[in-house]
């Protein structure tokens, strides 16, 4: 007997809003490989929930979810409000909640202040009308994220040429957003225009996005694609099997440095060693202006049991030893050869090339 066939994950939105019945979809992703399933996220907590956990991640699909997420309490708070102050009041809270649930990913605060600056500018309307323009700016958002991970990928396939050998690191890939993703946009469009690429992704321990992940992707999507462990890196651009790295970032500062899933640096470091480009593939959205370095950004530290337990039908440490888990690197500028965003490359020094991509971008919002 024939086996059914599963649905390829690229025929699914990672995130979508069903605003008729006031529901985020998400992909559990921390079932995949192995199952396939959506979820319906209905409260403020289990959306918390589900952006902690994993069940939905990479910055993008973050910021998408967090602009849901607000709008969905926002349509709660106006049930039972009706006066602005009371409103607004409630609504901060609703923010400052979600904006808690994971601290270095860049697009969760800029999507949650979106629609924050929404609220405050639609002040003098009424409560149904507020309601709507959030809404308005939440799907939006979704909106510009798809756009931009599109244009995002050509730039980065200008990079690069036929018959190469790329490299990524965890999941900058449409799971990591809502289509294309970022570190895959290139991988995708090459495989649309018969580029034939040879894609090499790490594992990234300890929670497995490269091979849990990317690999799952990029195989539906038709790539020729192999899966190394993290410490192989140096073992194929040695070989010359790879020709550039592509990889994602949750948060970029004002000078270049990219917070991405650990590992990132030491990929960084190997193919600053063996003259292969590092590519950091990231929406304006995650450009943090603000913070001046990398020192700056705050990493996350998540449970020692991703690293003793998960994955493991036996737990694989002693009992009781330490466990030290940032979730992120910091890579240094000086590691990195350019910035791909979607309205252009950056190339160093980032303090300057950054800050004329983001005029870049404050122009175009102007005319649109």
């Amino acid at each position: 007997m024939c086996e059914e066939k599963r649905q390829s994950i690229m025929d699914i939105d990672t995130v979508s809003l069903d605003d008729e019945n006031s529901q985020i979809i998400i992909i559990d992703q921390t079932l995949l490989p192995y199952e396939t399933k959506t979820i319906r996220l209905t409260t403020q907590n289990q959306i918390w929930e589900a952006i902690y956990r994993l069940q939905v991640r990479g910055a993008p699909a973050i910021g998408v979810t967090a602009g849901f997420g607000l709008y969905l309490a926002a349509k709660e708070i106006a049930a039972r409000t009706d006066t602005y102050d009371a409103f607004y009041a409630e609504f901060v809270k609703a923010k400052d909640y979600l904006d808690s649930s994971r601290p270095t990913a860049v697009n969760l605060s800029w999507a949650l202040n979106q629609l924050d600056k929404v609220c405050k500018k639609n002040q003098g309307r009424s409560i149904p009308e507020i309601v709507g323009a959030l809404h308005k700016e939440a799907v939006r958002i979704q909106e510009e994220d798809i756009w931009a991970c599109h244009k995002l990928g050509e730039y980065g396939l200008s990079l690069v040429k036929p018959g190469d050998g790329l490299l990524t690191h965890c999941n900058a890939g449409k799971l990591a957003a809502t289509r294309y993703g970022m570190a895959t946009a290139p991988m995708y469009l090459g495989q649309e225009r018969g580029y034939n690429f040879r894609v090499y992704c790490d594992e990234t321990r300890p929670v497995l996005q490269g091979a849990r992940l990317t690999a799952m992707e990029l195989m539906d999507s038709g790539i020729d694609t192999t899966v190394i462990c993290d410490n192989m890196s140096a073992s194929v651009m040695k070989a010359g099997l790879v020709n550039a790295v592509f990889v994602g970032c949750d948060r970029v500062a004002a000078n270049g440095d990219t917070a991405n899933k650990i590992g990132t640096s030491v990929v960084a470091a190997v193919a600053k060693y063996y003259h292969v480009p590092m590519y950091i593939c990231a929406p304006t959205s995650t450009i943090d202006m603000q913070t001046a370095t990398g020192d700056e950004i705050r990493i996350e530290q998540r449970p020692g049991s991703e690293v003793t337990e998960m994955w493991y039908e036996k737990r694989m440490a002693p009992e009781g030893v330490k466990v030290y888990n940032p979730a992120f690197d910091v890579t240094d500028h000086e590691l990195i050869t350019a910035i791909v965003t979607e309205y252009g490359i950056a190339y160093p020094p980032y303090t300057e090339s950054l800050k004329k991509i983001m005029e870049i971008k404050a122009e175009a919002m102007k005319e649109a």
